[in-house]
């Protein structure tokens, strides 16, 4: 179900990007990326959608959907920009993305353009995705990368997917910034510090929840 703030938002606007995620936790390399892909594309809102549980994500322990949400919140609140949905942390089963979507261009105004931020990797797995034809069609998407990915490569994936399928999808490098979730992770595990790495209301409240102590690490 989608909170009447954000339904607000997509009637209202024209431009919006969705950028879900994990989130666990969120770190400036997500508040940067999403930021460069809103000012690049000239985008009224990005709208952070903390994931419930999907899919495609292995089994290791992910903090709890009401922590995860918490930290999004305190990490976008000072970005007019920036909002949270908790639409697929209170859906229940595995929250698929084109479900999302459906319900976004549902209370739309027409006319939105609808973007969804994803990390470059996704790219290769996307056409194993629910409805992965109707979702190509629907929304725009912005594979976001680093310097130094591989973006030849990219730029043929994305090409060979564009040849069959109706689709849009663009790239967008950000600057490398050289923070992951793992990363801190481990930093909290192993009592070093996560300063500069994440805003400073989440660090507060990762120590105050103690968050992420004798826990193991995952890549995202």
């Amino acid at each position: 179900m989608i909170e009447n703030r954000i339904k607000y938002i997509l009637q209202d606007n024209k431009r919006i990007a969705i950028m879900g995620g994990t989130f666990d936790p969120i770190h400036f390399g997500h508040l940067i990326a999403a930021e460069t892909v809103r000012e690049k594309y000239n985008l009224d809102k990005v709208i952070f959608l903390p994931s419930g549980n999907p899919p495609h994500k292995d089994k290791r322990r992910v903090t709890s959907k009401e922590d995860r949400y918490n930290m999004v919140q305190m990490a976008t609140a000072s970005n007019k920009y920036f909002d949270v949905s908790r639409m697929e942390i209170d859906r229940d089963g595995y929250t698929y993305t084109i479900d999302t979507i459906r319900e976004f261009v549902s209370v739309s105004s027409k006319g939105t353009d609808i973007y969804f931020i994803t990390g470059a990797d996704a790219v290769y797995d996307i056409l194993t995705w629910k409805d992965a034809d109707e979702l190509l069609s629907v929304c725009r998407f912005i594979a976001v990368t680093r310097p130094g990915y591989n973006k030849k490569e990219l730029e043929e994936e994305i090409n060979t997917i564009k040849s069959n399928h109706k689709c849009n999808i663009n790239i967008l490098e950000i600057p490398d910034i050289a923070i992951s979730s793992t990363d801190i992770r481990q930093r909290v595990m192993k009592g070093s510090f996560i300063k500069y790495l994440v805003p400073e209301h989440v660090e507060a409240y990762i120590r105050k929840h103690a968050i992420y102590q004798n826990r193991g690490g995952h890549n995202e």
